[in-house]
């Protein structure tokens, strides 16, 4: 977009009582931001859903004075710029009704062709959630996903390190302008981030920061993902937040279980109770539900004696297939007597150790 679209979607955000979704609504009707700021009164309230309620503050001169001033911030300190309606913008924020209309960056993200997936928790993340998420994120390596979260205490950073680990991409999500840095202790992180990945936020220079803002940034990191997952979580707690604002983006949420005593893992087990989530036992589950298919150069070269590393389980799906040829998920786990979360991931094991492969239609048959 032009300095001059830029400056007037900026005036246009500056304007209280409109929202992401109001904002949209204006540029649709009127064309451009600059179109609505310079529109007539009368011809604004004919649009639905707007009324004298939010136009109270519109035609204030302030809106383009803070526009110039958030203007000299984003060119001084070299941030790009996304536009909802741009190419360069998220292909699935693009899909949620309240995505931002201008998305800021810094680092070097590059979103195209890539698996993204959001990764969020407790902010007291316990030493098995730590071993689980890191767990994880190397088993997902290969896939080379986008591993996204909220650069918080706990889950958060648990992520983003574990992805710097293994040479994935990672995206912090702000609750505050690219002036800040919160919390102050992980500004040593942010070199290797913005190496392979970046950071993104819809909140000016300007804004004061609140804990408000969590809440409002979490629509961003579930509207980047295909998949949230929630690692542990509280009754209540901000991942909560976000593994909701998933399900209603219609985007696949994942929990990993605990026992019914721990209380870190009381969000993550109503999630699932509630059939909000998928339940998370294996890290294999997540390729295997989100469809996910390895590169020839990712996949592990097959050997002629690959039978005998076979574990018990595996060489009973192994024969069944060999005699049976194309079966599909759930006619395995039924002849090989397993429940189908278990054949489901045994047989994602067995497609890393190049013994089977996926077919369309969730078949599967031996190489």
């Amino acid at each position: 977009m032009t300095e001059n679209d830029l400056l007037y979607t900026l005036a246009l955000q500056h304007v209280p009582n409109i929202g992401d979704i109001t904002a949209k609504r204006l540029i649709s009707h009127c064309g451009t931001a600059e179109a609505v700021l310079k529109e007539k009164k009368q011809n604004l309230l004919k649009i639905d859903g707007i009324g004298s309620l939010v136009l109270k503050d519109f035609f204030k001169t302030d809106h383009l004075k803070a526009a110039e001033k958030e203007m000299d911030f984003i060119k001084s300190n070299d941030i790009k710029v996304s536009y909802f309606m741009e190419e360069s913008y998220p292909e699935k924020l693009k899909h949620c009704i309240d995505g931002p209309i201008l998305l800021f960056q810094s680092g070097h993200i590059n979103l195209k062709q890539q698996h993204i997936i959001s990764i969020v928790g407790a902010r007291k993340i316990t030493t098995s959630g730590i071993a689980f998420c890191e767990s994880l994120v190397e088993t997902l390596a290969p896939y080379n996903p986008i591993i996204v979260s909220g650069f918080a205490y706990g889950t958060d950073i648990t992520a983003h390190k574990a992805a710097i680990k293994y040479n994935l991409q990672t995206i912090g999500c702000l609750a505050h302008g690219l002036n800040q840095v919160y919390p102050k202790v992980h500004k040593k992180y942010m070199v290797d981030m913005e190496k392979n990945g970046g950071f993104f936020t819809d909140f000016w220079s300007s804004d004061t920061f609140d804990r408000n803002n969590f809440l409002k940034r979490n629509r961003i990191i579930a509207g980047l993902s295909e998949a949230t997952i929630v690692i542990e979580s509280a009754e209540k707690g901000g991942s909560l937040v976000t593994a909701d604002i998933a399900n209603s983006y219609n985007r696949d949420v994942f929990a990993v279980p605990g026992r019914t005593t721990d209380t870190q893992s009381m969000g993550c087990n109503n999630l699932i109770k509630h059939q909000k989530a998928h339940m998370l036992t294996t890290s294999l589950d997540v390729p295997y539900m989100l469809n996910w298919q390895l590169k020839e150069d990712k996949k592990p070269a097959i050997q002629k004696q690959l039978f005998v590393e076979l574990d018990p389980i595996e060489k009973i799906i192994y024969a069944y297939l060999k005699e049976n040829e194309k079966q599909q998920l759930d006619v395995i786990a039924i002849h090989c007597k397993m429940p189908i979360f278990k054949a489901a991931s045994v047989l994602l094991n067995m497609e890393l150790k190049g013994v089977i492969r996926p077919l369309p239609g969730k078949l599967f048959e031996v190489v």
